[in-house]
């Protein structure tokens, strides 16, 4: 009877101690943020599609630009920009006469890059350091048109440029 007791204890316990287990080998999903709409212009909307950068200031600066209030600021003129800056970069977007989001163009310098990039980068050029950074964003009515990351690396006396995909694909200076 004994037995039998802490045979049930243990067959009680250990579907809980699984549910704590995750897989090692898999990695997070990240889901892909949906545009968001700014603000409505007559028929037309303005759409910006936020990027999934993991460096902080690029964070702050989008959400400052989804949260900026345009106004009446565009009316009277054929075109309207806006910048905002921060120490390490800059956000410019134009507007058209009605007030709609035209394209936005983002530039940073020296980001967080995402796991991706760095990965790709130590795996091609092992022994290799990376120097600078810089972070191209643009689109244009909603479309993404430029989404890159410009990467200058050092090894010894030795210097090369990369463009990098986010998905890490070398683009250019392989």
């Amino acid at each position: 009877m004994k037995s039998f007791i802490v045979v049930l204890c243990f067959l009680a316990v250990v579907p809980f101690s699984y549910s704590q287990v995750g897989k090692g080998d898999q990695k997070m999903k990240m889901e892909e943020l949906p545009e968001v709409v700014i603000k409505s212009a007559g028929k037309d909307f303005s759409i910006y599609l936020p990027d999934r950068n993991p460096d902080k200031d690029v964070v702050r600066l989008e959400k400052e630009f989804v949260a900026y209030d345009l106004g009446k600021d565009y009316e009277g003129y054929e075109s309207y920009l806006l910048v905002l800056e921060t120490k390490n970069g800059s956000l410019s977007a134009t507007y058209n006469q009605n007030g709609k989001l035209t394209g936005v163009v983002e530039d940073y310098k020296n980001v967080r890059l995402p796991s991706s990039v760095i990965y790709a980068v130590y795996k091609t050029f092992p022994g290799w350091k990376m120097v600078k950074d810089k972070f191209l964003y643009s689109q244009e009515d909603g479309d993404i048109i430029k989404k890159q990351y410009n990467i200058k690396i050092k090894k010894g006396k030795s210097v090369r440029r990369l463009v990098v995909h986010p998905n890490g694909d070398i683009v250019k200076g392989v």
